[in-house]
């Protein structure tokens, strides 16, 4: 009778404390993005484009709408200026860029959209693996989504 007694008393005060405790609120991801995100982005930009800052630099950089990571690009060895849609001069010029989505993370690494045009009606969509490691982020493979 006596350690029913205890027991009971122990679950009361165990389910009158776990009544205290407060939950997180979830946490909004902010627009700025991650430092994992900038170096997901800078690993399909070198890997699978091929971009640098010395031969092979990129087309004007766009994000999703809300994403707006904010990286030191020449932390990764590259140099992308932000996509201006209303810039001046030859409409074939504001034809050309580079657009990257948020990368969605799993236990394996993360995959991430991204796309490329090149001028009016050529360009191409990716969707690529990357994958975390000693080297950092690499990219794994990337399959193709859309042409234009």
């Amino acid at each position: 009778m006596i350690h029913s007694t205890v027991l009971i008393l122990a679950l009361g005060t165990a389910v009158a404390l776990s009544g205290c405790a407060t939950t997180p609120a979830p946490e909004i991801p902010s627009s700025g993005g991650t430092g994992d995100d900038c170096a997901v982005i800078a690993a399909v930009a070198k890997e699978h484009y091929g971009f640098n800052t010395t031969d092979r630099l990129p087309p004007p950089v766009k994000f999703d709408p809300g994403f707006d990571p904010q990286c030191d690009w020449s932390h990764f060895g590259l140099a992308f200026e932000p996509y201006d849609e209303q810039a001046g001069g030859d409409p074939r010029e504001r034809q050309k860029w580079v657009s990257f989505g948020r990368p969605i993370y799993d236990g394996r690494g993360a995959s991430i959209r991204s796309g490329i045009m090149h001028g009016p009606l050529a360009g191409m969509g990716v969707r690529c693996r990357v994958i975390s490691g000693f080297a950092g982020w690499t990219v794994g493979e990337c399959e193709q989504t859309w042409v234009s």
